[in-house]
């Protein structure tokens, strides 16, 4: 089972679930847990963990052959991304724009086309006890994009076991890489009108790609149920509130997990995963 932990916006606590759900799920089984945050990830601080191997996120960038360029113009048409013009005096490629897709090379009538491969990031894998192993994907500073990054991280998912990806913020194409192939998507919010307003973005993309889907309330609070009115309407469970809680915000602020510092919070997060795979039955 792949489980992807997401929001609409940043700070809701969705390293905060993950990182807790993963260590509850993993007394009793083996359990892997992927920071896909590859711009800034955070879940290796919770726990110690030894990595054990590390491999380069490489990105191949075409290159143009003058000698060989008949400035025919294919390339550019091909191109979906805008990534490569053709002037009068030459061939342009922007690598920002490009997605190492290859469509260039492939259709260059002349073979002008050759493909110089760059490192944007590395993946790295390790343990953190014999029953919760770790992965993380570290995009390098100036990259544009992780989808390569995740996509590549995701390629170590073990498929005998039980996976939580802790996902990038927002609803852009990182988010929808993470959601590719997951079995479960935990949307994680808060109890104010800023995350009741990304969370409606998130639910549509995962509507859109047909991933059953859960809510985690997040700092709740009585005064604010907006949330849980926009669930109901649209018929996603709650399947947990916590909390505004100062011993929750101050495990955390410490590099805690309060499910290992709080038997009821260990008892209430192995319910969670129960619920998850009851709607997911459903």
């Amino acid at each position: 089972m792949v489980i992807a932990v997401l929001s609409g916006k940043g700070g809701t606590g969705k390293t905060t679930i993950a990182t807790n759900l993963a260590w509850t799920l993993s007394r009793a089984t083996p359990v892997q847990l992927l920071d896909a945050d590859v711009e800034e990830p955070n879940s290796h601080l919770f726990f110690e963990v030894k990595f054990e191997h590390e491999e380069q996120v490489l990105l191949l960038l075409p290159k143009v052959n003058k000698d060989k360029c008949t400035l025919c113009g294919e390339c550019a048409r091909v191109c979906q991304f805008g990534a490569i013009s053709v002037f009068k005096t030459g061939v342009m490629v922007f690598d920002s724009l490009c997605h190492g897709c290859g469509a260039c090379s492939i259709i260059c009538p002349t073979k002008a086309i050759y493909e110089v491969p760059k490192e944007i990031g590395v993946v790295k894998l390790g343990k953190v006890d014999e029953n919760l192993s770790f992965g993380m994907g570290l995009l390098n500073i100036g990259e544009p994009s992780g989808v390569r990054v995740i996509r590549q991280l995701k390629k170590h998912i073990d498929g005998s076991r039980i996976t939580i990806i802790d996902a990038p913020p927002g609803t852009s194409c990182p988010v929808v890489e993470t959601l590719r192939g997951a079995d479960f998507a935990l949307m994680v919010t808060e109890a104010t009108p800023f995350g009741l307003h990304d969370l409606r973005l998130a639910v549509d993309v995962v509507k859109e790609m047909k991933i059953p889907m859960g809510i985690i309330v997040n700092r709740a609070s009585d005064d604010y149920t907006e949330v849980e009115k926009f669930a109901k309407e649209k018929d996603i469970p709650v399947l947990e509130r916590i909390p505004f809680d100062r011993d929750i915000a101050e495990c955390y602020s410490r590099g805690l997990l309060f499910t290992k510092e709080d038997p009821e919070w260990f008892i209430r997060f192995e319910k969670l995963f129960d619920n998850i795979t009851g709607v997911m039955k459903k």
